[in-house]
């Protein structure tokens, strides 16, 4: 699997729509980039989700559908995220037995994290963080601290997220996180470019 380098990038409601904001997050060299449309119809998604899939081929930008196994593999994404809730991940490989393929999950607990590494996953997503409404049901926050200590002791390669910004983005980093996500940041700006130029310049000030 492609090292996840910095930020992945998880498209929700953007303003710009979903084919803009992919075209911004792979002129800024964004390594990974989600769509996650929570609520929408698989119709909806799957025409979204062939967009992305134009945008991102034979570009330095990994697609991921997330949640949804099954439209991964239709639009021949480059992976999935699961969540806690979804199919296990075992199942979701046998459903989509392709070489190369991503299979990542979300944690949400030391616990979760731990027992991620026998789940063995491509990476895990850490948090929430902050609290954040591009959830509407959100899980318990981490903190700081909590999710940097999490970062640090998993084997696995991995992202935190949950209300992280431009005003936050350099503490998390402090604490041990080295991958993060920031979706309102750029989902809700005019001018996504800008808003991820922004976080990776403060993200190569604090990795090294």
């Amino acid at each position: 699997m492609k090292t996840i380098y910095g930020l992945y990038m998880v498209m929700t409601n953007p303003v710009v729509g979903y084919e803009d904001c992919a075209k911004a997050g792979v002129a800024c060299g964004v390594p990974f980039i989600q769509l996650r449309m929570k609520g929408a119809t698989r119709d909806e998604i799957v025409s979204n989700a062939w967009k992305v899939r134009e945008v991102t081929r034979g570009t330095d930008s990994l697609f991921i559908v997330n949640d949804d196994v099954t439209i991964a593999k239709e639009v021949d994404a480059d992976g999935v995220h699961l969540g806690q809730g979804d199919m296990p991940l075992e199942e979701a490989r046998r459903i989509w037995d392709a070489p190369g393929k991503i299979f990542g999950l979300s944690t949400h607990s030391e616990a979760q994290a731990e027992a991620a590494i026998k789940q063995k996953p491509d990476y895990i997503g850490i948090g929430p963080i902050f609290p954040t409404p591009t959830k509407a049901i959100a899980d318990p926050d981490l903190g700081v601290e909590r999710a940097g200590a999490i970062a640090k002791a998993t084997p696995l390669p991995h992202v935190v997220l949950g209300g992280i910004d431009e005003t936050n983005l350099a503490e998390i980093l402090h604490a041990g996180a080295v991958n993060y996500c920031a979706v309102r940041a750029i989902m809700q700006s005019q001018t996504p470019e800008v808003e991820i130029r922004k976080l990776q310049h403060i993200w190569s000030q604090c990795v090294r």
